[in-house]
């Protein structure tokens, strides 16, 4: 395991992205500086670039009034100090007129900084709405990080959240219900005097209360906009790291899942690094378990190895405190981890479920659309460098209204379809790619895609479609049944949302600035630029725009960086009119159709912040970012409703060698004080819509 840099906030040229070293070891446990899992010799796709305007942009560009990019934002959260802007290579003094822009995109943009705080645009307001140890049980404590306990943890909201879902709560005017992820906990953050090497129980089991899900009711102020939690609230609730889940679908009860603690393989105690996630028409949440395998100490065998599993002790050091993180005594507990949960948020007393219909890899997000004929379509990424993406198809039909027959039918449907997974195909000579993001001949890097049949579930039985593999094994190894199939690998999956608009699917991937490195895949028609550390999203057409489609058509949407590198590109939107971005991660749709975007580890000397970006019309391709979170910040979970915004504002103060004694960042509350993840909320100060 590396050291902690030193000097806090001192840039390593060595991490992907913008990521600190702090960030590698807490969120994912060093992921990019582990061997690539995945070894086999599937064609690649990765940053998706077209390195210039097409030709179809060029001629767009002359019929479009020049804006340039990001005008000053107003900038604050309680008392945290703002630190000095610092300027963003190759940017001059943007400005952008108000009036300009998509509809829902109608605002001045928030300039790329540096601040400790969140910035957001000229006319909005926020508030932050709930911090890392707010009580919301009955019983629980007021949050006092001096004498913290497992307990009071367990009835107050949790670390680092990052997906978020609001929910209406029927009978109850002016209140939501805010469903979010605990991915993941930064204990140097968290504990005064943290030893890495000699963790104490205690602080191990805060660690796994801080962990999983939260459930609280929230209460709009109307005259404000503020959004406040209702604490004690009969829905409200906790689901931890050693709460009771249960697995469901074609893989419960399988060998493969069975362990001493449960000879059944239907029960598991908690979940573990949930990352983004989705909701259902029937009402429930989805949540992807990504970053699981850093839980596991003792990794021995090839399937292991290919989930990123190491050989020897965790960095939390969880193996001591509990036999089942060890593999060595529990070898098959980390196969009832890397599941899609789905929870159902109105009935507190329910067990939440594991659907392993959905397969098991590095989840990030779970997002449902419905085909015409009522079944749903469930996309999902695997977040790594070179693995791939997927979807389920479920085979029995929703039914609607809200009777208990209704309901409990609605909680089987992700229990019996196919899953599959994508492979990508290039439309253009393999010769006219030469890894420089030059276009090829005919203007564009585009293409067709398939979907690869996995297996597929049914209530007698499931039926594998991988040869060598039974359809247990492809329901708990889903990263080996790709790579016998050739799926086409990917840089870093994360989020993939359905536009509700158009019906259009949009891959976030990340980055990997190992593409071209060594012996890993060259260029291609989908990733053809070298090193690619800035990401890209993808846009992808299901054949007849139907998501059961076992075909789609696939082109470049945007590729990420400073508009001013010839390597990057908008949708054909001219690149002096968008605001710079880099790192795409979660992503989410308002009403209008245009994609927002939130980063994780900017890579262009900047904040991560949270973008607005057209994707039909004149615009298409317009990006305006529209806030900006604090130092170490990560911007997770975007919420994006009429007259509010919602970001979880994750792992504020995680830059190198930042510890509680010598935080990294002050924000929300000040100097003097704990530095904490929270969720904010954005509104207009003339309560008007976001963006009109």
């Amino acid at each position: 395991m590396r050291k902690l840099l030193p000097l806090i906030g001192t840039p390593s040229g060595s991490h992907p992205g913008g990521r600190s070293a702090l960030t590698c070891r807490f969120r994912c446990g060093d992921a990019c500086f582990h061997e690539v899992p995945n070894t086999s010799s599937n064609e690649y796709v990765g940053d998706v670039i077209a390195g210039a305007l097409s030709r179809r942009s060029v001629m767009r560009a002359a019929a479009v009034v020049t804006v340039a990019a990001a005008g000053a934002g107003a900038a604050g959260v309680a008392t945290a100090p703002e630190a000095q802007a610092a300027p963003v290579a190759g940017r001059g003094k943007p400005h952008h007129p108000k009036a300009k822009g998509a509809r829902g995109l109608r605002f001045t943009p928030v300039a790329p900084n540096t601040a400790d705080a969140v910035t957001v645009p000229e006319g909005y307001r926020q508030n932050v709405v709930i911090r890392w140890g707010e009580p919301i049980l009955r019983g629980a404590p007021a949050f006092d990080p001096e004498r913290q306990s497992a307990t009071a943890q367990a009835g107050q909201f949790g670390y680092n959240c990052d997906f978020l879902a609001l929910l209406p709560l029927k009978g109850e005017r002016g209140r939501q219900l805010l469903v979010a992820n605990h991915e993941y906990t930064d204990e140097v953050l968290m504990f005064r005097g943290y030893d890495p090497d000699r963790p104490t129980r205690e602080q191990v089991e805060i660690a796994w209360a801080a962990h999983g899900l939260a459930v609280v009711a929230v209460e709009d102020d109307r005259r404000t906009g503020r959004l406040t939690p209702v604490t004690r609230h009969r829905l409200n609730r906790r689901l931890t790291a050693t709460s009771e889940f249960r697995l469901t679908g074609p893989a419960a009860g399988s060998d493969l899942v069975r362990t001493s603690a449960d000879p059944t393989g239907t029960r598991v105690l908690g979940t573990l690094n949930n990352c983004a996630g989705g909701t259902t028409p029937w009402g429930t949440t989805l949540h992807g378990e990504e970053n699981f395998n850093q839980y596991f100490a003792h990794g021995s065998r090839a399937t292991d190895k290919r989930y990123g599993i190491g050989s020897g002790e965790t960095e939390r050091k969880w193996e001591r405190f509990d036999r089942r993180f060890d593999l060595a005594q529990e070898p098959n507990e980390v196969h009832r981890f890397g599941w899609v949960v789905e929870l159902d948020p109105y009935d507190p007393t329910s067990t939440p479920r594991k659907r392993t219909a959905l397969g098991r890899f590095k989840h990030e997000a779970a997002t449902v659309r419905m085909t015409h004929d009522g079944r749903p379509v469930v996309y999902s990424g695997d977040d790594e460098r070179f693995d791939y993406f997927y979807k389920f198809v479920g085979s029995k039909r929703m039914r609607h209204g809200t009777s208990r027959a209704a309901r409990e039918h609605n909680l089987t449907l992700l229990d019996e379809g196919t899953l599959y997974v994508a492979r990508l195909t290039g439309d253009s000579p393999a010769v006219e790619v030469d890894g420089t993001g030059r276009l090829p001949r005919d203007g564009e890097f585009d293409g067709s895609g398939a979907w690869i049949p996995l297996a597929t579930a049914t209530a007698d039985g499931a039926v594998s479609h991988v040869e060598g593999m039974s359809a247990d094994e492809v329901f708990v190894f889903t990263r080996l049944a790709g790579d016998k199939v050739g799926a086409t690998k990917m840089d870093r999956p994360e989020d993939i949302e359905p536009n509700p608009v158009t019906g259009k699917v949009y891959v976030a991937l990340t980055n990997n600035s190992n593409r071209g490195v060594g012996s890993n895949p060259g260029a291609d028609e989908a990733n053809p630029r070298r090193a690619n550390k800035h990401g890209h999203v993808l846009e992808l057409t299901e054949h007849r725009n139907r998501p059961e489609s076992t075909r789609f058509a696939w082109s470049l949407f945007l590729v990420a960086g400073d508009p001013e590198d010839p390597a990057t590109y908008f949708a054909g939107f001219p690149k002096d009119a968008v605001s710079p971005i880099s790192c795409p991660d979660n992503v989410a749709f308002d009403d209008h159709g245009n994609l927002w975007i939130s980063t994780d580890g900017s890579a262009l000397g900047s904040h991560d912040g949270l973008f607005g970006v057209a994707t039909r019309g004149s615009r298409r391709g317009e990006l305006k970012q529209f806030l900006t979170v604090p130092r170490g910040a990560e911007t997770c979970g975007p919420v994006i409703q009429d007259r509010r915004v919602l970001v979880a504002v994750q792992h504020p103060g995680e830059v190198d060698g930042a510890t509680v004694e010598n935080p990294g960042s002050t924000w929300p509350d000040g100097p003097g004080t704990y530095v904490r993840p929270a969720v904010v909320a954005v509104w207009r100060a003339d309560g008007r819509d976001i963006g009109v």
